[in-house]
């Protein structure tokens, strides 16, 4: 099958023609259940960008759905957060079907408001469709409650506490949110800490490898592709289960090298630096300092 440019939609009103849908209530916010939603128009894959954030609880969808190349089968229900300007693409046998609600709400909606800057502050509206938020019952019920308040909302005539009431509503879904992914982290330990056992694996290998001086220390970027995950998923994952980023990972995979150099090799500083992927001696031995609060020559000292 022939691959097509992904289809931008850039207004909510366009997505709600998309899917042959009523106009919205509202040109900047819109409430749907997905038992209303039965096909996609065209045949075969469709990828898609909406240029407005979208929030979606999913059940026994007889689809997929891909970011790249990762697809993820919604067996169970699960809730998915996508920015304006994301890419993803649906694929489904015949008639695409599938239970849940959806909440899309435009940028402009929120402007002036606090939410505005605050809803950039989620990390999980950059998350890959892998890395979705599974919801236990009882957190499921919880956002359902929430999101019939907004519906009920979003039917009412509009006057002037309308967009306070959703955009209030709205804020405590996305902490609510923010809570259960915390939650995630931490009970899918075997899942979580094979990913740790996995990023331990492939720094080892980088820093084993000809990589540092060809090619520099590890980008945060680098270890997520290599791990299939998205970055700022793997950054709070970590920083959840270990209390640092993956930048402070890759770090102290480096300080490890760079002591093993210092206490067993007659390396010059400066020859250690460049092993070690830096250009410059000087920033190694800011970064090492740093670090373990001595220099580098200071520490080659201590085993003399």
């Amino acid at each position: 099958m022939k691959s097509t440019q992904p289809l931008r939609v850039n207004t909510i009103s366009e997505y709600h023609q998309l899917m042959g849908l009523p106009k919205p209530e509202h040109p900047l916010i819109s409430v749907l259940n997905f038992d209303v939603i039965k096909r996609l128009s065209g045949d075969g894959p469709k990828s898609l960008i909406h240029n407005f954030y979208s929030i979606a609880l999913k059940r026994n969808f007889n689809g997929k759905m891909k970011y790249g190349q990762q697809e993820y089968d919604f067996d169970e229900g699960v809730l998915l957060f996508i920015s304006p300007g994301q890419v993803f693409s649906i694929e489904a046998e015949g008639e695409l079907r599938h239970t849940g609600w959806m909440l899309l709400v435009h940028p402009d909606y929120l402007w002036n408001t606090p939410l505005a800057k605050a809803i950039k502050q989620y990390d999980y509206f950059s998350y890959s469709v892998s890395e979705a938020l599974h919801l236990s019952e009882k957190e499921e019920t919880m956002l359902a409650s929430i999101m019939q308040t907004i519906e009920q909302e979003y039917h009412l005539p509009i006057d002037k506490f309308s967009q306070n009431v959703i955009i209030a509503q709205l804020d405590l879904l996305l902490t609510y949110a923010d809570r259960f992914y915390h939650r995630q982290f931490i009970t899918r330990k075997i899942t979580n800490h094979k990913l740790l056992t996995r990023l331990e694996d492939t720094l080892d290998a980088y820093f084993k490898s000809d990589a540092l001086v060809e090619k520099g220390l590890p980008t945060v970027q680098y270890i997520a592709d290599t791990l299939n995950v998205s970055p700022n998923y793997l950054s709070v994952l970590l920083n959840v289960l270990t209390g640092q980023s993956t930048q402070q990972h890759i770090h102290d995979k480096l300080i490890e090298k760079a002591k093993e150099k210092l206490s067993t090799t007659t390396l010059s500083i400066s020859e250690i630096a460049y092993e070690l992927g830096f250009e410059h001696s000087q920033s190694f031995s800011k970064l090492f300092k740093s670090k373990t609060n001595r220099s580098p020559v200071a520490f080659r000292k201590s085993f003399e």
